[in-house]
C-alpha cells in the first residue's frame, strides 16, 4: 500500500490512496475498515485505476408525511382510491 495513513488523517483536499490489487487482497480487511471510516480507496489493476472503495451511503428515515396538505382530492376521488379491487384487478398483480 502506498504511503498508509491511519483513518481520518487524510486532508479535504488529499486525493485517494490508490492500492493495487495484489496488495488489497492482503489487506483487504484494514482497507474495507478504512472505506467505512469514510475513507475513498482506488484499486488498481497494472497501475491503471480499476475500481473504487467508498462507504455505503447512510440510509435516511423514511419522511412520512411528506404531501400532507398539498394534494387535495375530492370525495369522489378519494372514494375511488380506497375502494377495494376488483378480483379482475387483484388477478393483474399476481
Amino acid at each position: 500500500m502506498t504511503g498508509s495513513k491511519p483513518p481520518g488523517s487524510r486532508s479535504p483536499g488529499d486525493l485517494p490512496e490508490i492500492v493495487n490489487l495484489h496488495a488489497a487482497k492482503t489487506h483487504l480487511s484494514r482497507l474495507v475498515e478504512r472505506a467505512h471510516a469514510g475513507e475513498e480507496i482506488i484499486l488498481a489493476k497494472g497501475g491503471k485505476p480499476y475500481a473504487r472503495l467508498v462507504p455505503l451511503e447512510q440510509k435516511r428515515p423514511r419522511q412520512f408525511g411528506l404531501l400532507a396538505g398539498k394534494i387535495n382530492l375530492s370525495e369522489a376521488e378519494n372514494a375511488e382510491l380506497m375502494r377495494p379491487l376488483s378480483e379482475e384487478e387483484l388477478a393483474d398483480w399476481e
